[in-house]
């Protein structure tokens, strides 16, 4: 390349570049902060983008569908656009890829924790404590086309999950918790009785119990070369709420990270103890819970009420082959305690988040569709799909509901009798729920706490040592593999950003190719001419 040739294409390539650095992070000084107008205005036609969750629950796309369509006969010139998603991490990527470009979604059904990440963006999520109480437009307002819920029946333990750094920024959609699907048959079999509520001794008690085998190799519970005992599905609840159950430190509500504590490594000796006589494991290392428990390969079943349709004999969507299916009675209880008396579970299940948009019409247009989601029709037609619960107190409380849930087990299908069971042992334990706080790195903390029951399971599974240096060094590569240290807090409160986004480093790493180009370019002219 001649020296005139090289010196244009650096300009060129400066220029691009520089233009980049205008719009590359977090898409450039973001939108402007979103007003809410004076009244929505209908004479305009809108075309609004929904991300939603699904794995292969087709009556939950139908329900989608049908509120779309519901919604657009009463509001004809707003065109909602699904897009489906088979699990909310995919979701949260592309959301993050798409800040960086405005091309996000208008209305996303999500988590608080992705959400924090979210707002690291200029006005990216809009924050929804004016829509809330808006007289025309806000819950209950007296413009709509359609029943919404006021603000005062929404479930305020559910409602509480949305609101971070001083404002609400989503509305749940549904909840959910986490259940201890049990073979009774089994446990009855090992000469036990369920108590009322499970602690964490009995089950490790039995769980040891049911890992015994013969000379063989086959275990004496089931008859089979199978058999894993106690069998979690999500590792980072597990920790998350032994913790709480323990008092004891995850992190605060200011985003100081509290995990790696001496009662975690308390915690994690005692799930190698009992991994190591082969009576835990977990989802990633095995599979699916409600697999094994159907298949009498498992005793105590742990995964959220929303997967009560997988579990038990006659789960409507089994996953496995019916001559795999061993018969047995399933009871559906609580997560395990520490205390008995004073439980602790986490609530959890999806919320919905609205972007902001340069056309304040349009951001109003997707409040109104997701307004329509907290609907009665809406509510109790996807709290029946699963064992969710509606998040309004109008919806639980209506007739329509009270019916649903008085019809446990005259089918196994719409009233399949575990599906119920798990709705109703949320519905009675609202009151001892609890949520994470939410902040930028929140979600990798959760991730962590997963992260180091997962390792000690695989250790165990290697025959390595899992000790106090083992666990110490743990601590330190779960604290660099999520980048921990980067996203706690100072003593000040200034909250660190964390990693720079992938399009930063790209960027990054480009202008400093540039800058050598221009160097090389620059040595090369001095050199030809001192000649």
């Amino acid at each position: 390349m001649s020296a005139k040739k090289l010196k244009h294409f650096i300009f060129v390539l400066s220029a691009v570049l520089g233009s980049l650095t205008l719009t590359g992070c977090h898409g450039s000084k973001g939108l402007e902060e979103f007003s809410l107008p004076q009244a929505f205005d209908d004479s305009r036609n809108y075309e609004i983008t929904f991300w939603a969750k699904n794995d292969t629950n087709k009556t939950q796309t139908d329900i989608y569908k049908k509120a779309i369509a519901d919604f657009q006969d009463l509001y004809p010139n707003i065109t909602v656009n699904l897009r489906l998603y088979t699990d909310y991490g995919r979701i949260y990527n592309d959301v993050i890829t798409n800040i960086a470009t405005n091309t996000t979604p208008n209305v996303c059904i999500t988590y608080p924790d992705h959400i924090a990440t979210y707002l690291t963006g200029v006005n990216t999520v809009v924050p929804l404590d004016d829509l809330f109480t808006n007289e025309k437009y806000g819950l209950g307002g007296s413009d709509l086309r359609f029943d919404s819920p006021a603000f005062s029946e929404i479930i305020p333990r559910f409602l509480e999950e949305c609101s971070f750094d001083g404002h609400y920024y989503a509305v749940p959609y549904m909840r959910s918790t986490e259940a201890c699907y049990v073979n009774k048959t089994y446990v009855e079999a090992l000469g036990y009785t369920l108590p009322d509520t499970l602690t964490w001794d009995f089950i490790w008690e039995v769980a040891d119990a049911a890992a015994a085998q013969d000379s063989e190799g086959t275990y004496l519970l089931n008859g089979q070369k199978v058999m894993i005992p106690f069998l979690y599905k999500s590792t980072d609840n597990m920790m998350i709420q032994m913790l709480k159950q323990k008092d004891a430190g995850y992190s605060t509500a200011e985003g100081d990270i509290q995990l790696f504590n001496d009662t975690t490594k308390e915690l994690l000796a005692t799930i190698a103890e009992h991994a190591a006589k082969g009576a835990f494991s977990t989802f990633k290392i095995s599979s699916y819970p409600a697999n094994f428990l159907n298949a009498g390969q498992c005793v105590f079943a742990i995964d959220s009420t929303a997967g009560a349709t997988w579990m038990g004999t006659n789960a409507p969507l089994s996953d496995i082959s019916e001559e795999d299916l061993v018969d047995f009675e399933t009871a559906v209880m609580t997560v395990p305690q520490f205390d008995p008396q004073h439980p602790q579970m986490i609530s959890q299940g999806p919320s919905i988040c609205i972007f902001n948009k340069a056309d304040p019409q349009e951001v109003l247009a997707s409040w109104l569709f997701t307004q329509y989601l907290l609907t009665n029709d809406v509510q109790i037609a996807y709290a029946g799909t699963e064992g969710y619960v509606p998040v309004t107190s109008k919806a639980q409380n209506s007739a329509e509901y009270q019916d649903y849930l008085s019809r446990c087990g005259e089918d196994n299908n719409q009233y399949y009798e575990v599906k119920i069971k798990a709705s109703k042992l949320l519905l009675e334990n609202v009151d001892n729920t609890f949520v994470t706080p939410v902040f930028n790195g929140s979600a990798s903390l959760r991730d962590a706490a997963g992260q180091l029951i997962e390792d000690v399971t695989k250790s165990i599974r290697r025959h390595e040592t899992v000790d106090d240096a083992y666990l110490d060094a743990l601590f330190d590569n779960v604290t660099s593999l999520y980048r921990l240290d980067q996203h706690n807090r100072s003593a000040a409160g200034r909250q660190e950003l964390g990693p720079l986004p992938v399009t930063s480093v790209i960027l990054l790493a480009a202008l400093g190719a540039a800058w050598i180009l221009i160097l090389v370019y620059v040595v090369t002219v001095f050199l030809r001419k001192k000649k």
